[in-house]
């Protein structure tokens, strides 16, 4: 069962926690959403880098996880590495932070009579940490999601900026992964996602999601997510 909440720890986070009591007899799809994420496992901390496509993860009866979410463009100022070398990958956290600290962090999780609320903390003092100036505090990514937001091009959010568009798109790969024009179809597939959730036809998803058509909706759902869009509102998590 998945369960997500929203995090005061830092703007946009979200904690969630996902079990399995029974074998879910397919690997879970885990949608590209450009988040990275600090999760807790039996077997360890580990950092979830953004994906660029659907990522499957294998389960098995009796697996636990719970997770702080950083929204677009937080992460790498938290846990102190550009985004683009956590790319589709996910590590220990013991390869970014000495591996000392990771054990006394993941055995006090571990003994936690909360494990949520305990990783949560460790998120919360990673945030703290970071805010007193351990890293640069950066203007580019708020600025860029808000661009995107607004569907200006990547000239006009470069301008804005007063960069140049090579600049541009190396401070989005820190930041984000990736450059605007990926950052921007992976948050568009969420809008649309989001809208055909609540129930709006597909060719209405298109149109407000800023999609040229439903074809064009359809071809980024499965470029992206692997499947199609039926299939994935249906619940079809590993294709």
């Amino acid at each position: 069962m998945y369960q997500e909440r929203n995090s005061s720890v830092a703007p946009g986070a979200v904690v969630w926690t996902q079990r399995w009591d029974t074998d879910a007899g397919a690997d879970i799809r885990v949608l590209p959403d450009g988040c990275m994420d600090l999760i807790w496992t039996e077997r360890g901390l580990l950092v979830a880098g953004p994906d660029t496509a659907a990522h499957l993860v294998p389960v098995r009866a009796g697996d636990a996880y719970a997770g702080v979410r950083f929204a677009p463009g937080t992460g790498p100022s938290v846990l102190g590495i550009a985004a683009w070398e956590l790319r589709d990958r996910r590590v220990p956290l013991s390869e970014l932070w000495p591996q000392r600290r990771e054990r006394e962090l993941a055995e006090r999780i571990w003994g936690a009579a909360d494990r949520t609320a305990e990783l949560e903390a460790v998120a919360a003092g990673a945030v703290a940490s970071a805010r007193h100036g351990r890293i640069r505090q950066d203007r580019v990514p708020e600025a860029v999601l808000g661009g995107v937001w607004r569907r200006l091009t990547v000239r006009e959010i470069a301008d804005e900026l007063a960069l140049s568009e090579r600049q541009l798109r190396r401070r989005c790969l820190d930041a984000f992964g990736y450059g605007p024009k990926t950052l921007d179809r992976v948050l568009r597939l969420a809008r649309a996602l989001d809208q055909a959730r609540a129930g709006l036809p597909f060719a209405q998803v298109a149109s407000l999601a800023g999609y040229a058509d439903q074809s064009h909706l359809a071809r980024e759902v499965r470029a992206l997510a692997g499947i199609s869009l039926g299939r994935l509102l249906a619940g079809d998590s590993a294709g």
